[in-house]
């Protein structure tokens, strides 16, 4: 049996930035991953995209202090992987207004927090998007609608905020975390299966006392951390603490697609990322000359939950493809239709309310990072130091529960109140969508 002071269960781009920052606090940790790689899970999927329209001042708060982690990369780490740097392109994000709450609550808590932005008329909309379709069609349908084809009762206007963009390669971004977390002692075990949340009894309460693994070793450590991912409300079942909590995760299937950027709209010419709430997806630019395109979950789509991560269709479908090129065309004319998807399809860890859990459980010693996939890739920075301060919270005799950790936001001065992540809150009112 080998003994640390604290198991990470997953190593992608959260696990890593755990591991970091729980081993630069001076603990002896080991992260353990049933893949074969750092970041080789749904991290490995993400668009990663870096913004900040989230739908409640938190999560805001949240983005904004990250996204200057990822700017200063190399000051974060404080490393330099010799295997290469994951970079920030900076794009800014076009959000298009749509009639209900969701683009004005945006814009309330943006003035809250200081995000600069503007609002684009269609006039400035041509000259940011030329040659794209400024009609507003909301609320989005599916292509068999027949209303599909109507014609645009209006014109849109959008949001811009300039500071957005996204992580060129967010496999690498989490070997950066690795590397970093390994200068500080870290150890990383792949290939092996967590089975058992093991625990024992201190001074008559039960408490975590480490994991047991397929291969049938143990590994003791009076505090373990679900960052599974898709798999970690299984893991959540082994440790036998989802009957404590309000909030739950399951995994959510997705679909991405890759397609030629039509000329004047690639990375080289200045375009943003683009939220079309009003259609019901979102594109962003890349280097290569190409768009990634996926869904932003309006109401008319179904979503695809899956019951067992181990076992879904890696593929992307027939019908995804074509709703998604349809509507691309409809908001992109000269862009036509690809005969042949070329993308995939990935499982994201979606939280009851699409707020993620970042919380201690009624296992004492036991703390979750779950419902994060898609919508946190941009947090993962930060998402490392709200883990360690519950859990030093904890360990120093203070009850999150009771006295929830304020985290204090070195960008904006201001405390994020790490509440807002718990397992035992109210669901929050949000647009219910992930763009990842």
């Amino acid at each position: 049996m080998d003994t640390y002071d604290a198991v990470v269960i997953g190593a992608g781009v959260i696990g890593a930035s755990v591991a970091l920052e729980l081993a630069r606090g001076g603990r002896s940790v080991v992260v353990v991953d049933k893949g074969p790689a750092v970041g080789a899970g749904s991290t490995s999927s993400s668009v990663s995209i870096i913004r900040f329209s989230y739908s409640t001042l938190d999560s805001v708060l949240t983005a904004w202090e990250a996204a200057s982690m990822w700017r200063d990369w190399e000051g974060h780490l404080g490393a330099v992987d010799p295997d290469g740097m994951a970079r920030f392109i900076r794009t800014g994000m076009c959000i298009f207004n749509t009639p209900d709450d969701n683009t004005a609550r945006i814009r309330r808590l943006w003035d809250d927090v200081g995000i600069g932005y503007t609002i684009a008329d269609a006039a400035a909309l041509s000259d940011l998007l030329p040659g794209v379709d400024l009609g507003a069609y909301f609320p989005p349908k599916r292509i068999d609608d027949p209303a599909f084809a109507d014609e645009a009762g209006s014109e849109l206007t959008a949001l811009v905020e300039l500071e957005s963009g996204f992580i060129d390669d967010p496999k690498l971004a989490a070997c950066n975390l690795a590397f970093a977390a390994r200068q500080h002692g870290a150890q990383f075990r792949f290939n092996e299966e967590v089975i058992g949340i093991d625990r024992a009894a201190v001074n008559g309460t039960d408490r975590v006392c480490g994991v047991s693994l397929a291969n049938g070793q143990q590994i003791l450590a009076p505090v373990v951390i679900n960052v599974g991912g898709p798999h970690s409300s299984l893991i959540n079942e082994l440790a036998g603490v989802t009957d404590g909590m309000r909030i739950r995760n399951r995994p959510l299937r997705q679909e991405v697609f890759t397609v030629p950027a039509p000329e004047g709209l690639r990375l080289q010419d200045g375009v943003p990322a683009v939220a079309d709430l009003d259609l019901g997806q979102y594109f962003r630019p890349q280097p290569g000359g190409t768009w990634l395109v996926g869904g932003t979950e309006p109401q008319c789509d179904q979503l695809h939950w899956v019951d067992d991560p181990e076992h879904f269709d890696a593929f992307p479908t027939v019908e995804q493809f074509e709703t998604s090129m349809m509507r691309l065309a409809r908001r992109v004319p000269q862009f036509g239709v690809p005969h042949r998807p070329v993308g995939l399809a990935a499982l994201y860890d979606v939280a009851d309310d699409w707020v993620p859990i970042y919380d201690k459980s009624d296992l004492p010693g036991y703390f979750m990072a779950c419902g994060t996939s898609g919508n946190q890739f941009k947090n993962a920075p930060i998402v490392g130091q709200f883990m360690r301060d519950i859990i030093d919270a904890e360990q120093a005799g203070n009850d999150h529960d009771q006295q929830p950790v304020l985290f204090h936001g070195r960008r904006t001065g201001r405390s994020i109140n790490l509440a807002a992540f718990s397992r035992r809150r109210d669901k929050a009112a949000t647009s219910g969508t992930v763009m990842g």
